[in-house]
């Protein structure tokens, strides 16, 4: 049969519970397995599938699945991550809860199948491992401040201290202690000041707040944490000395290790780079070195175990040497996530569930190990809390870091169990640590949850909006990029903004990249000379492309390109932050749907239309929706060449409207433009007594007014009037304007219950573009105009509804100077 990879303690508590009535002698016996008995012929042949190997695995592995699917719908309501369902559904089958059924472990998980679980759960665990070291990426060490550094490191020191303290105490207090418990109690202590860097990265993109000011002080502060941690981990698995006595053994183990790093680092990682480099930025990966790299995870977990190591060791060192993020590590973790989660994962979790009886855990020595646990837990955050006020972190800030000190998973667990097998601890101990781990974590989350408001960060006490800009200040722009297809779109916008002398542009550009293949989010700046970050590579052809424009715009420009590699879950919170520091007063996001010759063509990954309704829910400033319809392409900015760029804006009313009339009138700057502003009016005088409704109608006559004064004499500004009936006179009007025109402008929220657009919100495709936008944007609408559908910013403090007359005094100089440029 060969050795298990489970403990001896294990395969007895498996076999007690398959086989009550069976002796220790015989349990080797029922786990050997007949090369005759793999698959059925079927129960037409009065076979009973379950006595062979092939069929009971796929019974086995549909039945774990299905059971952590069951419990993620049970428990996803109440906010609860995924490890804690995973861990609940594994202890469900268990004997704590179904296990306690007669005949059902034995049945469906019966002891002689032992083997095979074990080995698919073994395999399904060191490329967890693997995946892990993958995300991790060390080079951002170099990164972390002060401040992290002292709060991670105040974390654990604070934490152990504590605990170790106590464990101390209580020892020596004389209180009677089963020997076994508080032999474990030190290393109990160590396990629970540890903290877990990819776990917690784990959960704060699952709580979606991997990218808020906490999140990412909680994350580099747990870096370091992890890599003392590893250390004292190291430490104590030689200390127990893998359950020999033997202190050459021991040393041959510690060297073993040192050696087979060794080999991955400097051997092994140079070939990896190397192959890398030889595949241009353009192309796919190599099929020969993902298979290398997978064959290369399997020979590590077996060198490891070979050397008398942990069958996990190999694979995470080897995880991260791999660089992390695109387009290695996103490619590695697209791959294999999915179905290690799936269909490996699940019977690891069974197979940890189906040894650990709940009920068999004495009161009190649950107390005695569950306080020290406690004591850690409150050392790791009063380690945290008091650190992080030190270093000037706001109270609630400091608080959420604390707590999420204390979140343990998939990986504690795997310590605890090679603490297990290193028998520094026994099952007693394991079971408690496992319950501990649950009920700390399920706890925690709620209270973060509440702590944490996304959208208190971009509150903001002024309006940035275009309509309210001061005369001959800088325009700031954020323009989101998620591939070269969005590039031409923009620049050519940002060129019909008319950067000037008196009006020039600050373009601050987003390129957002997926991130699959790194635990950390990252936000790649690009220098002016050179780019040194090998994940800024992804974006060089469109960093490029801007820095074309801005040489094109010399000194009217200035470009700030960034290239962010976040979870599409947040990503939002890195658009909406960067806006607020560069203190913008538009936000450029292309839609999500892609077109070619005004037909629909293919869509963004699904992600990215998450991203824009994110953004424009919280965005501190104003919107706009970038739609290409096919327009031609050009290889370079070439907007200033045309004879003629021809915008529409079509005015219906309300404050996006106005805005996307500010957006326009300030286009018409530049001499080949032409502006045509569409206002549709309702037919007869308005009889609405809404008060709201008719301060914004004032407000839209004093907007259209004030520009038709500043705007009389300028032949290349059109204004027209059309009196409609109802939504079909809208829906007429609007097809009017097909192959009219290059861009056309519309606000994105309207009075639903006006008459001009009533019942037209039936019929929306694309809800992020609003009403009269979602039909510009249709396949009905034939013509290849790009469309820009507003939203202006109302997220502020203390919102004043008025109208800025600066905005005029700057339309008007700049109108009259449109040469100035």
């Amino acid at each position: 049969m060969g050795s298990l990879l489970m403990e001896p303690v294990d395969v007895e508590a498996y076999a007690n519970i398959c086989h009550p009535q069976a002796t220790p002698g015989n349990h080797s016996l029922a786990i050997c397995l007949s090369p005759t008995m793999i698959q059925s012929r079927g129960i037409f042949h009065h076979r009973n599938p379950l006595d062979y190997s092939l069929p009971l695995v796929l019974l086995q592995l549909s039945i774990a699945s299905f059971f952590i699917l069951f419990t993620s719908r049970l428990l996803k309501p109440l906010g609860q991550p995924n490890t804690v369902i995973q861990i609940l559904a594994g202890l469900a089958l268990g004997p704590s809860f179904l296990g306690r059924i007669g005949g059902f472990v034995g049945t469906v998980y019966p002891f002689r199948s032992l083997v095979l679980i074990d080995m698919l759960a073994a395999l399904g665990f060191m490329f967890y491992f693997f995946l892990i070291g993958v995300q991790m990426d060390p080079w951002i060490l170099k990164r972390i401040e002060k401040k992290e550094f002292l709060i991670g490191f105040s974390t654990l020191t604070f934490g152990l201290i504590v605990s170790i303290f106590t464990t101390v105490i209580l020892v020596t207090s004389g209180i009677d202690i089963e020997p076994k418990i508080a032999k474990s109690l030190v290393v109990v202590a160590i396990m629970s000041s540890v903290v877990g860097f990819p776990i917690i990265a784990q959960y704060l993109t699952e709580l979606k707040m991997v990218n808020s000011e906490f999140g990412r002080m909680a994350l580099s502060s747990a870096m370091i944490s992890n890599l003392f941690g590893f250390v004292l981990i190291f430490l104590t698995s030689i200390w127990s000395g893998s359950g020999s006595s033997d202190e050459d053994y021991t040393l041959y183990e510690t060297l073993s290790a040192t050696a087979l790093v060794l080999i991955i680092v400097f051997v092994i990682r140079p070939i990896i780079i190397w192959n890398l480099k030889t595949t241009p930025d353009e192309e796919p990966l190599k099929q020969g070195l993902l298979c290398m790299i997978f064959v290369v995870v399997m020979m590590s977990g077996f060198c490891s175990k070979a050397l008398g190591l942990h069958i996990y060791l190999g694979p995470f060192i080897f995880g991260m040497a791999i660089p992390a993020g695109p387009p290695l590590g996103s490619a590695l973790v697209e791959k294999l996530d999915f179905v290690n989660s799936v269909l490996l994962m699940p019977l690891y979790f069974v197979k940890n569930g189906l040894v650990i009886d709940i009920f068999s855990v004495k009161l009190k020595d649950y107390l005695v190990v569950q306080f020290i646990i406690l004591v850690a837990c409150i050392g790791k955050f009063l380690g945290a809390l008091l650190s992080a006020l030190h270093s000037n972190v706001p109270l609630r800030d400091a608080v959420s870091i604390g707590l999420v000190t204390n979140f343990q998973g998939v990986m504690e667990l795997g310590m605890f169990k090679m603490m297990k097998q290193s028998q520094a601890i026994n099952n007693e101990v394991f079971i408690i640590l496992c319950m501990s781990m649950l009920i700390v974590t399920g706890t925690i989350t709620p209270i973060l949850r509440q702590l944490y408001d996304p959208q208190r960060r971009y509150v903001v006490y002024k309006r940035r909006t275009m309509l309210d800009m001061k005369p001959d200040t800088q325009l700031q722009v954020l323009a989101c990029i998620h591939n070269q297809d969005n590039v031409w779109t923009t620049i050519h916008f940002l060129e019909a903004l008319h950067p000037s002398n008196r009006n020039p542009i600050d373009v601050c550009v987003l390129h957002l990249v997926e991130l699959t293949g790194s635990a950390h989010p990252v936000l790649v700046p690009h220098k002016l000379a050179r780019n040194n970050s090998s994940k800024g590579a992804i974006s060089k052809s469109i960093v490029k492309a801007f820095r074309i424009f801005e040489q094109s715009y010399y000194g009217v420009v200035a470009l700030h390109p960034f290239t962010v590699i976040s979870p599409y879950v947040t990503m939002h919170d890195d658009v909406c932050t960067m806006a607020l520091e560069r203190k913008a007063s538009l936000i450029l996001i292309p839609f999500h749907k892609r077109f070619i010759s005004g037909k629909p063509a293919d869509s963004l990954k699904s992600g990215v239309k998450m991203i824009n309704t994110k953004i424009l829910e919280m965005a501190p400033c104003s919107v706009g929706i970038l739609v290409d319809r096919g327009l031609v392409k050009y290889s370079r900015p070439v907007l200033e060449s045309w004879s003629s760029y021809r915008v529409a804006v079509l005015f219906i009313g309300g404050p996006d409207d106005r805005e996307a009339l500010a957006v326009g009138v300030r286009m018409v700057g530049r001499p080949n433009i032409t502006l045509n502003i569409v206002r549709l009016l309702e037919e007869g005088k308005c009889c609405s007594t809404n008060r709201d409704h008719k301060c914004q109608k004032e407000l839209d006559d004093e907007v259209v007014n004030e520009m038709k004064f500043q705007m009389a004499g300028n032949n290349r500004v059109i204004y027209e009037e059309n009196v409609v009936n109802d939504g079909t006179g809208t829906v007429v009007l609007i097809r009017s304007m097909e192959d009219k025109y290059d861009l056309i402008i519309v606000g994105r929220r309207h009075d639903t219950r006006s008459p001009l657009i009533l019942g037209l919100a039936d019929w929306d495709e694309y809800t992020e573009l609003g009403t009269i936008g979602d039909m510009f944007a249709s396949q009905d609408f034939q013509s290849n105009a790009n469309i820009l559908i507003v939203q202006q910013h109302t997220n502020v403090q203390d919102e004043w509804v008025g109208i800025s007359k600066n905005y005029y005094d700057f339309h008007v100089s700049r109108i009259h100077n449109h040469d100035d440029g």
